[in-house]
């Protein structure tokens, strides 16, 4: 069975896991900050590449960079690999969490307090704890317990355990203390059960109820005062104040409705306690009412408020006066901050987040009718100390020079001190500690350990940690030996960089001989072996020997020289035209031990043939590369370089590529001068891509052009070495924009930018309205209309149309002015012309500059009118109970010749005006009316309309519909099936005496399925119906008369068999009413069979 232990285990991981992942998150620092790394084993590097999260903790505000750990528990911080690294490295404690501020109630049963506290280290870290700086002896007492790092009190007392708590994690690289903890108990005593004497006040005096509350903690409390009895309270307003300074119940002026029993209430928030003081009663003396007097403030804020930075500061102030006084804040230097907040009618000030510019002197002043009462204080925000810089790791060599520095901000300005190992450093011979500096000289092996700069003001502390390591090793390289190859005539160096500390002592030899440093012969200050301008006789073995007093190490460097390698990349220049292709040759002669390998690159830069697609093609051998370049672009053109790499050499050649093409485009195009109809242009000349500019065209594009179109120009043609043409031909006042394009003898290249636009100038308009026609409108109108002339023609502002016209035969022309550009209708109105009189008409065209051309002359007719004559002839009758037809003939030929007509009717009991309208969608003479009444008479008139209007109504006509038809359908269906043939039957229906008597049936056969039907219509009651095709047939009768035809019977389902004809004598009864299955059937035998 396994460890009960081990899933709570898990648990916590996971959780601590996902804590950390949501502290993390949104963080700007990188994971270094977590993850310890190993370090650079060089004698002069920081350990801070394996970062720890050693810094930022203490009794203060947490890190601006990091939520304080204490609160986020977590076991897996890396990797496997960066496990594995530090399970084989030592490293000092790191606390992963912290103990925090705890307030403890003394309420609860199980009287444990846990302090928690966990960190990390390699050897794992152990744990002790101090109160008060005294140690914890966990063995000594029994009601101390430590699990892992956390300490558990038992049987926890305000007494013994209060205090500050400090934690210390232990390993053997050396001792850390966390920040300080402090532990308080909360509790809430009774009240005295002395009876309280009454307060007795005249109405209008104002009066103080004392709360005296209990002993309790300085935890959060609470109060509020019941009025006689719970849960009645006392409302605060601004006559009623409770203090949660004193607990005191304030009443500025006293009223009757006041008279009654107080009773005060405490609550700790901590514990959720409360208790109730004894009553104290209020009544009102009977010796008068007290008069109105001045304000007297009783409930006011300290002198000095203290507050840390962040947190919310209320502010007290309430007077006694009558009448009620009015409280009003200020504060003295400045504005109070706009997001203080005024509560309980204005007796209490809260600014929320206090910040240090919040500080200064703030005065409430209570004021009524009989004068007014000030007080100040001054509010005083202090802020905890925070890091602006914090130390690191660092290992050094013994000898050398540790400086440190830390930096913390804070109000009162904080103070710094120094531990190791958790205990205080002093200054000493090589120790100076002076404001956040420590500096150790000539360091040794014992100033090795954990090191802690605290920054404190009388608010909190905080602090930051590192270890200093002090490294002692013997040299050691890290790759021996060495193997160097050069080129004759280059120089070369031999590198010699051991890992040691102190720092060694260098040597070099040659073969067995000592370096003799020369003019060619350099040591540099890294101890590199520099050989100026190398030969064959530099070749040989070299030997660098580091030693110190721990040991020494040598590296052997084997240096082969060889010749240089030669390159040859041909043609060295080529001129090519866009589509073509080229072939670089590159040709490399080098020593044939070692390989070369080819690089090709396009201005400095390496060739990326996926990006050019099949533009590219590399063809290599061992000692040639060739680069064929197909189909050419412009973009290809630059300078190629071939770059052969042996283990000795690498040498570049170069090549240019030159590539003809179409020209670039020009540069932007500059509108010098323009008019109503040209335009100056200049431009600049764009790169001709090695071949000569022979041509430029211009092009312009308007809003009411389709896309660019080429203008005609002066000179025409623009020869290539021209950087200047005029557009003619435009169109006066159009915006126009410009562009040129250039051509030469590979082909025509890109446009240039477009010019700014530009509107050619005003002038008179030069096109006339088209289309000019008429026509229509009503009686003794004249109606012209054309198609409008587009902004491209208008040629200036104010443009507008001139109409003109005449009657036929007279001399004098009518013109009248339209001034809408977009009109296309005029309409003239004279009662004195008869319908259809010829007009000769034309339009003309005008804006600011003058009168355009007028279009040609055309005959227009004035209206004819509405119809004068009504329709003759009407006649009407009745199809069915709901139908009628109307007839009629049109009116006379003449002016005001119908369109279509009205035809109106309603019943002869109605009034015309209630009755329904329905036209004819052309000059139809005939109408069919349906939706009507059976059995009734209507009253039907016509009248013709045209564009105009109606003409005269035909004198009303009466027609009556006929009878409804049957309302029963035929009942007591019998049918009798002989293979595909039916034979059906039913009663006889009669019609009642205000339905039309019926005349035959009409019998409906219909394919389940489909929606055509198949109609048989007979005089009698019984048909034979033939089912040609198998299948499902739904049958039903209706009866038909004068008025239409009536109710549907029940529908009849008859099933054939597909393909396949009854024999003769098979015969089915279905469906039949009970009774007269036999009877139908007896028929059936009467009735001779045929072959079909």
């Amino acid at each position: 069975m396994g460890s009960p232990w081990k899933p709570l285990l898990l648990l916590s991981v996971i959780s601590g896991l996902a804590d950390f992942a949501r502290a993390v998150a949104g963080r700007p620092v990188s994971y270094a900050a977590v993850l310890r790394m190993k370090a650079d084993s060089s004698s002069s590097s920081s350990l801070s590449s394996r970062m720890r999260l050693r810094n930022n903790y203490g009794m203060g505000s947490p890190s601006q960079d990091w939520p304080p750990f204490s609160r986020h528990r977590f076991s897996a911080l890396s990797s496997q690999e960066d496990y594995r690294s530090e399970e084989s490295e030592e490293f000092g404690p790191v606390f992963i969490q912290e103990p925090d501020d705890a307030i403890f109630s003394l309420d609860t049963d199980d009287k444990k307090v846990i302090m928690n506290c966990e960190a990390r280290g390699n050897p794992v870290p152990t744990y002790s704890w101090l109160i008060n700086g005294t140690n914890v002896d966990a063995e000594a007492d029994f009601r101390y317990s430590l699990i892992d790092g956390n300490l558990i009190i038992n049987n926890a007392s305000e007494a013994i355990d209060y205090g500050r708590y400090q934690c210390r994690a232990e390993n053997s690289i050396g001792i850390i203390l966390s920040r300080d903890a402090l532990l308080q108990f909360a509790y809430l005593g009774a009240f005295s059960g002395r009876t309280r004497g009454a307060v007795s006040v005249r109405e209008g005096q104002g009066v103080v109820l004392m709360c005296a509350p209990p002993p309790h903690s300085p935890a959060e409390i609470i109060y509020s005062w019941v009025f006689n009895e719970l849960p009645s309270f006392v409302a605060e307003d601004s006559r009623r104040f409770i203090s949660q300074e004193t607990g005191n119940l304030y009443i500025s002026k006293v009223q009757p409705s006041d008279v009654g029993s107080y009773v005060c209430q405490v609550k700790n928030t901590v514990t959720n306690a409360r208790v109730l003081s004894p009553p104290t009663p209020l009544t009102l003396k009977t010796d008068g009412v007290m008069g109105e007097y001045e304000p007297k403030i009783e409930a006011h804020f300290p002198q000095t408020v203290l507050a840390a930075k962040g947190v919310t500061v209320r502010l007290e102030c309430f007077a006694l006066g009558n009448p009620v006084p009015t409280i009003t804040w200020r504060k003295m230097s400045g504005n109070i901050p706009k997001k203080a907040r005024l509560r309980k009618s204005q007796a209490v000030l809260e600014i929320p987040n206090i910040q240090l510019e919040d500080s200064g002197s703030y005065e409430c002043k209570a004021e009524n009718t009989r004068g007014g009462t000030a007080f100040r204080g001054h509010l005083q925000v202090y802020t905890l100390p925070q890091w602006i810089s914090m130390i690191n790791d660092t290992q050094l060599d013994s000898g050398e020079q540790l400086h440190w520095e830390c930096r913390a901000t804070g109000k009162p300005r904080p103070t710094y001190r120094w531990l190791r190992n958790g205990e205080p450093l002093s200054t000493q011979s090589r120790v100076e500690m002076v404001n956040g500096e420590l500096i150790i000289h000539r360091l040794q092996q014992a100033d090795s350990g954990m090191y802690q700069c605290i920054a404190e003001n009388k608010y909190g502390a905080i602090y930051s940690s590192a270890e200093l390591k002090i490294l002692a090793s013997a040299p050691v390289f890290s790759t021996s030996p060495v193997r160097l190859i050069a080129t004759v005539g280059k120089d070369v160096s031999l590198e010699c960089r051991p890992r040691a500390s102190p720092k060694p002592r260098i040597s070099w030899r040659k073969n067995d001989r000592r370096v003799q440093p020369s003019r060619r012969i350099i040591l540099l200050r890294n101890n590199t072996l520099r050989i100026i301008n190398s030969s064959r006789s530099d070749e040989g073995s070299y030997v660098c020997r580091a030693e110190n007093q721990f040991g020494s190490a040598e590296l052997i460097t084997m240096l082969l020289v060889k010749e240089p390698m030669r390159v040859e990349l041909s043609p060295i220049r080529v001129e090519v035209t866009v589509g073509e292709s080229v072939v670089l040759s590159c040709k490399v002669t080098h020593d044939p031990s070692l390989d070369v390998s080819f690089l090709w690159l396009l201005n400095n830069q390496p060739l990326n043939t996926q990006q050019e697609g099949s533009h590219f093609e590399y063809i290599q051998t061992s000692s040639t590369a060739d680069l064929m370049i197909r189909s050419i672009l412009l973009k290809h053109a630059g300078k190629y370089g071939c770059r052969a790499q042996t283990s000795a050499d690498s040498v570049l050649a170069e090549a240019e590529l030159l590539v003809r093409g179409p020209p670039g485009p020009p540069g932007v195009v500059i509108v010098e001068e323009i008019t109503d109809t040209t335009a100056t242009l200049s431009w600049s000349h764009g790169v001709d891509n090695h071949s000569p500019i022979t041509t430029y065209n211009v092009q312009a594009r308007s809003p009411v052009s389709l896309g660019w179109q080429t203008v005609k120009t002066d000179p025409d043609p623009v020869t290539g070495s021209m950087e200047s043409a005029m557009a003619v031909e435009l169109n006066p006042w159009v915006e126009y924009e410009f562009r040129v394009v250039a051509t030469n003898g590979i082909g025509t290249g890109d446009p240039s930018t477009p010019s700014r636009a530009v509107r050619t100038k005003e002038a008179v308009p030069s096109v006339a309205p088209a289309n000019v026609r008429g026509g229509n409108g009503r009686r003794h109108e004249l109606v012209i209309s054309w198609e409008p002339v587009s902004e491209e023609f208008q040629n200036g502002e104010g443009f507008g149309y001139i109409v003109a016209f005449r009657a036929n035969g007279t001399r004098g022309w009518k013109e009248k002015m339209v001034t809408s550009a977009d009109s296309t209708t005029y309409k003239y109105r004279d009662e004195t012309f008869p319908p259809l009189t010829p007009f000769e008409v034309r339009v003309g065209v005008y804006n600011n500059k003058g009168d355009g051309p007028f279009s040609g002359v055309v005959t227009v007719f004035s209206a004819e009118g509405e119809p004068r004559e009504p329709p003759s002839e009407v006649q009407g009758f009745a199809i069915s109970s709901s139908e009628i037809k109307v007839t009629w003939k049109p009116p006379i030929p003449g002016p005001g010749r119908p369109q279509g007509y009205e035809v109106s009717f309603w019943k002869d009991v109605e009034q015309e005006e209630t009755g329904k309208k329905k036209r004819t969608t052309g000059n139809e003479t005939t109408m069919l009316v349906s939706g009507l009444e059976g059995n009734t008479q209507y009253l039907v008139s016509v009248k013709g309309f045209n564009s105009v209007g109606q003409g005269p109504a035909s004198s009303a006509i009466k027609i009556s519909t006929k009878k409804n038809a049957p309302s029963l359908p035929p009942g007591n269906l019998m049918w009798i099936q002989e293979g595909n043939n039916v034979s059906l039957s039913w009663d006889p229906v009669k019609a009642r005496d205000n339905e039309s008597e019926v005349i035959g049936y009409k019998v409906l056969l219909r394919q389940e399925g489909r929606g055509h039907s198949q109609v048989m219509r007979t005089p009698n009651s019984a048909v034979v119906l033939a089912l040609p095709e198998g299948g499902t047939y739904i049958i039903e009768v209706r009866a038909v008369s004068e008025g239409g035809e009536g109710a549907a019977s029940a529908q009849v389902r008859v099933l054939t068999s597909s393909g396949v004809r009854a024999k003769s004598g098979q015969l089915s009864v279905r469906n039949l009413p009970p009774g007269l299955a036999w009877t139908a059937l007896f028929l059936s035998l009467m009735v001779p069979s045929f072959p079909l």
